[in-house]
């Protein structure tokens, strides 16, 4: 019963706004893996740590992607970590390319704090970490 309960509650999150959220994460996710893999198969030695860094934005988009729209307890767990490390990744990432920009002879998704995305992975987690908060499941009994 309380399984059932505590699912009906997180599915909210999925629905209306939050399936908007939900399509901007797959947007990225399809978007920074495709590049970041494009780019490691053809000239990664140009720039390896701006590649693999986009690699990694990717697959935290994935797996944002897929927690967010999967309802239950678990799924909001695995979905408010993603959303924090995105957010914290693209604070350091975006300051890193800032000061130390012979590092990034080609732009990540998280450069400039995603400048060439057009600041959306610097938006999108702050939209769906309060989001998430908004719709956390209640402690157990």
């Amino acid at each position: 019963m309380v399984e059932a309960r505590t699912t009906a509650e997180t599915s909210g999150r999925t629905k209306g706004v939050g399936r908007i959220i939900v399509m901007l994460y797959a947007i990225l996710a399809l978007a920074a893996s495709w590049r970041s893999g494009f780019q490691i198969l053809t000239k990664f030695e140009e720039a390896p740590v701006a590649f693999i860094l986009s690699a990694v934005a990717g697959v935290v988009y994935i797996v944002a992607t897929i927690a967010l729209a999967t309802p239950g307890r678990k799924a909001w767990q695995v979905a408010i970590t993603a959303v924090w490390f995105e957010l914290i990744g693209v604070l350091v990432v975006g300051t890193w390319s800032l000061t130390m920009p012979e590092m990034f002879p080609e732009a990540t998704v998280w450069s400039t704090f995603g400048i060439g995305y057009g600041f959306i992975p610097l938006v999108l987690p702050m939209i769906g970490l309060y989001w998430l908060y908004k719709h956390r499941p209640e402690p157990l009994p």
